[in-house]
């Protein structure tokens, strides 16, 4: 059990978790998620940590295909700028290694973004908080629970 299941399950919020095998040679993590779950990559999202500068960290949460805007990241959060925050840094804050950061059950509840293309689902899946764990929910429900809010952060390949 993570905290992130463990905070989804306090607040009676409906979700289905999903486990898979990780394979430890793996390092597409989200790649990886959507094949092994074998669902639709549009609906599988990974959350990653930047740093907005004075070591205040931030969630974003994109399609795990995508690639993430910092600029329109930086702009959302208010912020000049926005870099990919130090791996150490990320564990230290949220209490999660990189693959396995769930955007709930953080150790300090960060600023959350989660890129608007969510909101056409019914559901999709975040990581729940350790590799070969994720947690399908409301996107939604997700923001309510992250007291996060939908910005357009994902680049967009025309």
């Amino acid at each position: 059990m993570t905290p992130a299941i463990e905070l989804v399950r306090h607040h009676c919020i409906a979700h289905i978790i999903h486990e898979y095998q990780h394979d430890p040679a793996s390092s597409a993590y989200g790649r990886e998620a959507i094949e092994k779950l074998a669902v639709d990559q549009e609906r599988v999202f990974k959350t990653l940590i930047v740093d907005l500068g004075k070591r205040r960290l931030a969630v974003a949460i994109i399609p795990a295909l995508a690639m993430l805007s910092l600029k329109l990241t930086a702009k959302s959060f208010g912020s000049k700028k926005a870099v990919m925050a130090d791996a150490t840094d990320v564990l230290r804050s949220t209490g999660f290694v990189l693959g396995g950061v769930s955007p709930l059950g953080q150790r300090r509840l960060l600023a959350t973004l989660l890129d608007q293309s969510a909101i056409q689902f019914d559901t999709i899946y975040v990581s729940a908080g350790r590799r070969g764990l994720e947690i399908e929910m409301s996107p939604n429900d997700l923001v309510s629970l992250s007291r996060g809010k939908f910005a357009e952060i994902a680049e967009t390949h025309h």
